[in-house]
């Protein structure tokens, strides 16, 4: 699922090609993707541009000039592509907008949506999540204050969205090796070292992954060399049997609060 890297190195790819241009149509190929009938979705957006393209924790938001607000939650599986439809993949789109000859395919949303809301209502979604985890704002003692007094283990609390925004299945376990901490570890049982520690973590992986791209596996666009390059760099995620970047001993995968988890029982502690 992308995480928050995902979706802010595809809200900067995306902002300089699709912001300030005007929606010319749309297509819809799984009605069950949006919120509205297809007539009307095509009705509300056609003639619309984008003013920018903004992001919160695991969602994209694309205001338009009427003001109302497209929210994209790609989930389990979803991606998206820009561009004409003879670079598109061969996959099955469920949601495409128009841009003149160039559109943007919005793939594998099985279980993820591309909502139109009023601005408010958007709002009003966004408002349930927890802080955004590389805001200048949200200090170390602020991480360890909304950590400390929850009960069930480092992954589940990293990945709970209402406690912290964008981070999933692949940056819980990868901010936790960075960090030299086990996922089962339980927040009330770190001391104030390790927090810190964990906080750190969580900043420069989250800013490392971004900088790389994700790990995301579809290029954005044809000729896209971004897209994709933290895959390489994951250093236990999906990497169960391959040694330890740190001390070589194999990387395990353990089930952790009933989430698929990988982690070194060498130097994770």
């Amino acid at each position: 699922m992308p995480e928050l890297p995902e979706m802010e190195n595809y809200r900067i790819l995306l902002n300089g090609r699709i912001a300030g241009r005007t929606i010319t149509g749309t297509e819809i190929g799984r009605e069950k993707s949006i919120n509205v009938s297809p007539l009307r979705f095509e009705r509300e957006l056609t003639g619309q541009a984008v003013r920018t393209v903004d992001r919160r924790a695991k969602h994209l938001l694309f205001p338009l000039t009427s003001g109302k607000v497209l929210v994209l939650h790609l989930m389990l599986g979803g991606m998206i592509f820009y561009g004409t439809t003879e670079e598109a993949p061969e996959r099955t789109v469920q949601v495409r907008i128009d841009f003149g000859d160039r559109h943007l395919f919005c793939i594998g949303l099985r279980l993820g949506y591309l909502h139109l809301y009023e601005a408010e209502e958007a709002s009003a979604l966004m408002e349930k999540l927890g802080p955004e985890p590389l805001d200048p704002g949200f200090t170390a003692e602020r991480f360890e204050e909304r950590l400390r007094v929850k009960r069930g283990t480092l992954k589940s609390n990293l990945a709970d969205q209402s406690l912290l925004a964008g981070i999933g299945n692949c940056y819980s376990d990868e901010i936790c090796f960075h960090a030299g901490l086990l996922p089962s570890r339980r927040p009330f049982d770190l001391t104030s070292l390790e927090f810190g520690r964990l906080y750190r973590s969580m900043r420069e992986v989250l800013t490392e992954a971004t900088h790389y791209g994700g790990y995301m596996e579809m290029p954005l666009f044809t000729g896209d060399t971004l897209t994709g390059g933290f895959d390489s760099r994951c250093r236990v995620y999906d990497r169960e049997g391959e040694p330890c970047v740190r001390c070589g001993r194999p990387i395990v995968r353990q089930d952790v609060s009933s989430k698929k988890s990988f982690c070194c029982l060498g130097c994770q502690r």
